[in-house]
């Protein structure tokens, strides 16, 4: 049960930390008036922490005698992708309206990968139940912001 709590706790503060970091970087974009180059800034800095975070806990990884397949190389074009996008649009629309309809894709695009199980997720048919929590959630979603 501990275990699960922290792991909640953790992905809930993820959570937390995408709003903060596109106000953060899309404030970025505007100053540099260049919303690409905070991108590259931003993704530079990741790719350090991230190293960094490897290297102090795990060393030099062992590299896989087979190249994985060429979709699992995607993460990579979809996070600059939401970055990218945030940055440059959320100034225009407001943070909020951005995050919200970065939420409404999140729930929409989340509901069709788990009812079908695809790139491995695990499966979760969607439900009557389901359906009704998904609407609600758009719905909540709608009713807080005015979406432009």
């Amino acid at each position: 049960m501990l275990k699960a709590t922290l792991l909640g706790a953790i992905v809930f503060g993820a959570g937390v930390g995408i709003p903060i970091m596109a106000a953060i970087n899309a404030g970025l974009g505007a100053r540099l008036t260049n919303p690409v180059f905070a991108t590259v800034i931003l993704m530079v800095v990741g790719l350090g922490v991230s190293a960094g975070y490897m290297f102090l806990t795990q060393g030099m990884p062992n590299l896989p005698s087979a190249m994985p397949p060429p979709i699992s190389f995607t993460g990579g074009f979809l996070v600059v992708f939401y970055v990218l996008s945030v940055t440059a649009i959320a100034p225009k629309i407001g943070l909020g309206n951005a995050i919200f309809l970065v939420l409404l894709g999140q729930i929409v695009s989340t509901s069709i990968i788990d009812h079908f199980g695809l790139f491995g997720a695990m499966q979760s048919k969607i439900t009557l139940q389901k359906s009704a929590g998904i609407l609600f959630m758009a719905i909540g979603i709608l009713l807080a912001r005015k979406i432009v």
